[in-house]
């Protein structure tokens, strides 16, 4: 995207721990929404059947949850918990940001300077300017 290498460019983002923590941290949840949104899009549309092709046409969820309505099959499995209790890590959650340390302090400096969650690009590109400046970063 032209923005982070604009940000590069200005020498607003040097590639650091730290400050790919706050990219993280600003443009998190902007992107995404933009990624839910995307996913929606395309689950939804519809695939035109091909005679070249060897997946049948129709809606990505539909062949996916009912592939019975297409001649296919269901190839998941079920799986126990007890299975998945085996990698303890995946239930772990983390920090948006990456590390819990700078989320922390991310956190801190927002509180502090009653500073708002970007909702769009242009609010994440100002949060990220505004907090790297108050952190020092």
């Amino acid at each position: 995207m032209e923005l982070f290498a604009d940000l590069r460019d200005a020498g607003y983002f040097n590639g650091s721990h730290e400050h790919q923590c706050l990219l993280r941290y600003c443009f998190g949840d902007v992107i995404q929404e933009d990624l839910d949104e995307c996913v929606g899009l395309w689950n939804s549309h519809r695939i035109r059947p091909s005679r070249t092709a060897s997946c049948p046409g129709g809606v990505p969820n539909e062949l996916y949850y009912l592939p019975h309505r297409f001649d296919s099959r269901d190839c998941g499995f079920q799986i126990e918990q007890t299975q998945l209790d085996a990698f303890p890590e995946a239930h772990l959650t983390r920090a948006p940001c990456g590390d819990a340390n700078m989320q922390e302090y991310l956190d801190l400096a927002m509180q502090s300077n009653q500073l708002q969650k970007a909702e769009d690009w242009q609010s994440a590109t100002e949060l990220y300017l505004k907090l790297k400046e108050i952190t020092r970063l």
